[in-house]
């Protein structure tokens, strides 16, 4: 059996830095929220055809995220079903948690 683990990129992203995004889009998140509210966040992304487009775009980035995270959580022992659907629930922190939270596969095994 082939115990291998082939690192990933994400593996060379430091801590600090995905701290300070995650806390700067958090600021981004409160701010929009408070100016439109959660819905209004929603109904804005679809209000005309360049809106539309960004929004779009962000859902199959979500979705290529997903995909990703079944390769990763298969790698580090983590669960795929519990990241998706935090993933779906709040978007883009999902996965900056999931980095923020995440170990090396080489130090899983």
């Amino acid at each position: 059996m082939n115990n291998h683990v082939t690192p990933s990129f994400v593996d060379v992203i430091p801590k600090p830095v995905l701290l300070i995004i995650t806390i700067a889009f958090g600021i981004l998140t409160a701010y929009s929220v408070s100016q439109f509210g959660l819905i209004g966040i929603f109904s804005e992304g679809l209000q005309n055809a360049a809106t539309l487009q960004i929004f779009v775009d962000l859902i199959l980035c979500a979705l290529f995220i997903i995909v990703w995270l079944r390769h990763d959580t298969k790698q580090t022992g983590r669960s795929f079903i519990f990241w998706t659907v935090v993933t779906l629930a709040i978007g883009a922190f999902g996965p900056l948690l999931y980095l923020l939270t995440r170990k090396s596969p080489a130090t899983v095994r």
